[in-house]
């Protein structure tokens, strides 16, 4: 009888020690490359139980790496920046554009709850409550880069913005970007039409109108760098001949390293907006699933 406690123990011994192995295994890689087991296998017990156990111990692990990185710097928003009001000022015109009167209160309060700027004070409940792994580890890197530390993995991703479904994070280094043609702040709040439900917002829904925007899968980004694009256009003209100047200036320096668009349609679509009574129409139309774009944009 002792003879075979014995084993038993070591036994167990030997797995304790194995499955720590693996969810140390787990965490490295998970650190390393953003990566991971969408079954938790390497954690004990039921599937919701892995997946509440690997929660606590990928995140707390990526918190715990951002902590070590940033060295205890603090890293705030400019002083007398009011991100409600800041996001507002940038959306408003094309919630104006998009959507008929009835329906722009419920959108722009929406989309003033959407905008996340990554502080110090915010980044780690940040990376604890957003949804998927993976989100996570990019904001993480997100974060990490835009106070000058090193970044988690070779293959990090340099952004300055990202979206997660109603969701919008933006780096503070939105405050010193210098392209006249970039906000992040309009780009990443332009997936939101297409990922957020017109039910949601108490909004009426058809058969053809389940989405804020209905937008074909293809042209997402195509759709989001026009918005951004034209809503500096247009913020920054007075008058048609000045649109017309930026835009020839815009298509001169465009450089979109983005694969999945072709930087001269994006050129094409800001173009033809600019000569619009409402180019935000004409966005929408050319971004469009192509049968609901064939029927037009009646109803605005």
């Amino acid at each position: 009888m002792t003879e075979v406690s014995i084993d038993t123990a070591d036994f167990s011994l030997r797995a304790h020690r194995q499955e720590q192995s693996s969810i140390a295994g787990e965490v490295e890689r998970y650190l390393r490359t953003g990566e991971t087991d969408s079954l938790y296998s390497a954690w004990p017990g039921n599937f919701l139980e892995r997946a509440n156990r690997a929660h606590a111990g990928l995140r707390g692990a990526l918190v715990s790496a951002v902590i070590r990185l940033s060295e205890g710097g603090r890293h705030q928003l400019p002083p007398n920046v009011d991100t409600v009001a800041l996001t507002r000022t940038k959306v408003e015109p094309m919630v104006r554009g998009f959507f008929p009167r009835c329906e722009r209160a419920a959108v722009l309060a929406m989309l003033e709850r959407s905008v996340v700027f990554l502080t110090s004070a915010n980044i780690e409940r940040t990376l604890m409550d957003c949804s998927f792994d993976s989100t996570a580890w990019t904001l993480a890197n997100l974060y990490l880069a835009s106070i000058g530390a090193e970044v988690l993995g070779e293959d990090a991703p340099r952004l300055v913005g990202l979206n997660e479904e109603t969701t919008c994070y933006i780096s503070l280094e939105y405050f010193a970007e210098e392209d006249p043609f970039e906000d992040f702040i309009v780009h990443e709040a332009a997936h939101i039409f297409h990922n957020c439900k017109r039910a949601g917002l108490g909004l009426r829904t058809t058969r053809t109108k389940e989405w804020l925007l209905e937008i074909d899968y293809q042209k997402r980004e195509t759709f989001a760098y026009s918005c951004e694009a034209y809503a500096r256009v247009i913020e920054r003209a007075n008058g048609c001949a000045e649109r017309q100047a930026l835009v020839d200036l815009y298509s001169r320096a465009l450089r979109v390293s983005d694969e999945r668009v072709d930087a001269a349609e994006i050129s094409d679509i800001v173009r033809e907006a600019a000569l619009a009574g409402n180019g935000w129409k004409v966005i929408l139309a050319r971004c469009a699933p192509s049968l609901w774009g064939a029927r037009g944009l009646q109803g605005f």
